[in-house]
């Protein structure tokens, strides 16, 4: 590069243009930056029913934020993708006894093993992966319900498998039902149970009112599940969740009275909507709850979680035979699963208003979208012996598999 030599006067003239030319810019740039920070706004999420954020309660009661509020609050935590985790799984088929065989996918000779080693990772931030003693840390003394349906006793195995890694509870239910499981763990005082209400309402199995040769739900939609309703003071955390079970023929009552039907193909009744039934057990289930008086606990909506068949429905051929999970720009909730998860919505937030009134919590774990990009975790036909021909299970989760990062956010909610 060429030389060029100045005189003194020359240098000392030169060196003033050369200050102000360095620093205009910076006090220009300086003044711009703080201009754009001060005007920026936060883009609105292309899909406003599927980028749901989590609610801090604390904060809405006049509390102040924890850290792990504040945390949360940064990122929209249901938005992201799968991504690898070479240290999943954190249990095995071996280590876990509480596997239910339907679930128990290696056991019957699943060859892949992929399907394990996935980790949930929103766009803005980071997820923690599930901490066993720092849950037991959370719960001691204390007592948690899963109420709902087959989906729900999944979560409730997926969680006991995860906590094993630090003890194996005692078994101390009261009936041999897998339906009401009670689980005690003796170091920590903690208990976990299951109370089974795939309906959420007080329900009347095989109908009369039904169609002959055909079996249906009689759903009293006003009145809540005397199963689980009657037990709910003893528990400081309750999951309550529901879903496929609403894809069944049913009979509708409020009042005592006969009102209408869904699936039934019974002339002069009134048919009403999928979500109906769905939308109004919840908003029962949410009045049964947060209206009671001597109820202190939290409560936590688990929204509803799709199936993955392909080629048929479950009766007719379907199975889940993908071996990755979809990307989040593949595939979106739409069809049933969007109305069901609307309706959901909705009454969540009818049920977060009557929580505030009584100074309670309602809070939400949305599996929904999150849960759809995962075809590859549910046993297919690796839930049974290869002998039987029992249809292939595409709605349960293996263990273990994509359902064990429920327990990711379930501990961030609880922190």
């Amino acid at each position: 590069m060429e030389q060029i030599h100045l005189t003194k006067t020359q240098y000392c003239s030169f060196n003033k243009k050369v200050v102000f030319q360095i620093t205009l810019p910076i006090i220009l740039f300086t003044i711009i930056t703080l201009q754009l920070v001060k005007n920026i706004s936060i883009k609105t999420p292309s899909n406003p029913i599927i980028s749901t954020s989590y609610i801090n309660n604390n904060e809405e009661q006049g509390a102040p934020p924890t850290e792990s509020d504040t945390r949360i609050k940064k990122c929209d935590l249901y938005s992201g993708d799968w991504i690898p985790n070479m240290d999943a799984p954190y249990y095995t088929n071996e280590t876990c006894w509480v596997i239910q065989e339907h679930q128990n996918c290696m056991k019957y000779g699943r060859p892949d093993t992929e399907f394990m080693k996935w980790r949930w990772k929103p766009n803005d931030c980071e997820l923690p992966v599930f901490d066993p003693i720092k849950f037991f840390e959370i719960v001691k003394n204390k007592s948690m319900a899963f109420v709902g349906d087959s989906v729900a006793r999944n979560q409730m195995q997926s969680l006991i498998c995860l906590l094993s890694r630090v003890e194996h509870p005692l078994d101390v239910s009261t009936s041999k039902d897998d339906n009401f499981k009670r689980w005690y763990y003796q170091s920590y005082n903690f208990t976990l149970v299951i109370l089974w209400s795939p309906y959420l309402v007080k329900t009347i199995e095989n109908d009369p009112n039904g169609r002959t040769g055909k079996t249906f739900w009689g759903l009293h939609l006003d009145e809540a599940d005397d199963v689980w309703k009657d037990e709910i003071d003893k528990y400081e955390y309750v999951i309550v969740s529901a879903g496929q079970w609403f894809f069944r023929p049913l009979i509708y009552y409020e009042k005592g009275q006969f009102m209408g039907c869904r699936y039934c193909e019974i002339d002069n009744l009134t048919e009403y909507s999928l979500s109906f039934g769905f939308r109004n057990a919840f908003r029962t289930a949410f009045k049964a709850i947060l209206e009671r008086e001597s109820f202190k606990g939290k409560v936590y909506m688990r929204t509803f979680v799709p199936g993955h068949f392909e080629g048929g429905e479950w009766d007719h051929g379907g199975d889940c035979l993908r071996k990755r999970p979809y990307k989040s720009n593949e595939v979106k909730v739409e069809g049933e699963t969007l109305e069901l998860y609307t309706a959901q919505m909705e009454e969540f937030r009818e049920g977060q208003r009557l929580a505030q009134q009584r100074g309670l919590s309602l809070q939400l774990l949305d599996m929904t979208q999150i849960m759809l990009l995962r075809p590859d975790g549910h046993p297919s036909t690796y839930g049974r012996p290869a002998n039987l021909t029992w249809p292939s299970d595409c709605v349960h989760w293996c263990l273990p598999g994509p359902i064990d990062s429920w327990s990711d956010f379930l501990l961030l909610m609880l922190d």
